[in-house]
């Protein structure tokens, strides 16, 4: 009975330790599907944000372009306006001499009282003056309206101009702010990537890299530099990730290369913070802590080291827990 007893008491273990670690695979299968569905949610919000934004930089382009040819219009009609107001000096004089030639010669030819002439002669002039003080006032009222339509369209043209660059402004941040949040931080320099490393959140694994087909091994990659142009300040890189050869071209200066591996919960970051001639200087950054040992750590029925240290040593010498007879 006690070796039945015994296979039988194997067998349960064995089949609590399988179920164990069927339980534990199925959170972390789990953790890292809800991982990936908020990581999506979160692109395609962010994503549908910077779409809507740039629609409103392009409308808000678009009313600008009509308020610049509406204030050239208008700057045109000012101009015709202005060419318009200068009346001919010549023709009042002129006909103000043919009817001075005209009443002489009826005068000469005519004899008529002294009395009636003198009557008759100032009582013409206010006639001709009238009708130019008439004009000039309605050419400085169209002046004077075309100038209010003029600063006007001025100040709304200000006004949209100033809506366009904070627009621009916000667009430019909420871009920066995602890509931060995105990307998280970003070491320029060694000492940066020192103060990184001292958070203890990541691990990270500088390297140079030398133009060459040959690949290198650093942390968890396999990196091999294909191009460096210091003039424009990019890179090719080619990567083995999970046993598959992976390009990336015209990288820029200090842009991420995220890189999502099997065994890692979060992903893989390479950075390139210099960029020389047939070379770059980087470094990698990695998850601390793998998918087994954060979903380990959460869970509410995890048993101590110490404990399964002294579980261990019973397994291994059963004899010692048996008293003696």
């Amino acid at each position: 009975m006690e070796p039945y007893e015994e296979e039988n008491s194997n067998g349960n273990k064995w089949e609590e330790a399988r179920a164990g670690a069927e339980r534990w695979l199925g959170a972390a299968m789990v953790s890292l599907v809800i991982v990936a569905v908020i990581a999506f949610a979160y692109g395609y919000h962010q994503h549908s944000l910077v779409q809507q934004l740039q629609q409103q930089a392009l409308a808000t382009n678009s009313s600008m372009s009509q308020l610049q040819s509406q204030v050239n219009a208008l700057t045109a009609k000012l101009n015709q306006a202005s060419a318009s107001q200068a009346p001919a000096p010549s023709g009042g004089s002129t006909t103000q001499a043919d009817d001075t030639s005209d009443k002489s010669a009826s005068l000469t030819t005519t004899p008529l009282p002294l009395p009636s002439v003198s009557a008759a002669v100032p009582a013409k002039p206010a006639p001709t003056k009238r009708p130019a003080a008439k004009r000039h006032t309605t050419v400085d009222k169209q002046y004077a309206q075309l100038q209010a339509q003029l600063n006007e369209q001025q100040k709304q043209l200000k006004e949209t101009q100033d809506a366009v660059a904070k627009n621009r402004e916000d667009l430019e941040g909420n871009i920066h702010a995602t890509r931060d949040e995105l990307n998280g931080s970003i070491a320029k320099t060694h000492d940066e990537l020192v103060a990184l490393e001292k958070k203890g959140e990541r691990s990270y694994f500088e390297f140079d890299l030398s133009k060459s087909k040959q690949f290198q091994r650093v942390g968890p990659l396999t990196l091999s530099l294909r191009k460096s142009d210091t003039k424009r300040k990019n890179y090719d890189l080619a990567m083995i990730v999970d046993d598959n050869e992976l390009n990336k071209k015209k990288v820029n200066l200090y842009e991420p290369i995220w890189i999502h591996t099997e065994n890692d919960s979060q992903p893989v970051q390479v950075v390139v913070n210099r960029i020389g001639k047939d070379m770059v200087h980087g470094y990698v950054s990695a998850p601390k802590y793998k998918p087994s040992e954060l979903a380990a750590a959460d869970s509410p029925n995890a048993v101590p080291a110490s404990a399964n240290g002294a579980t261990q040593s019973q397994t291994s010498n059963p004899q010692t827990s048996q008293p003696q007879q």
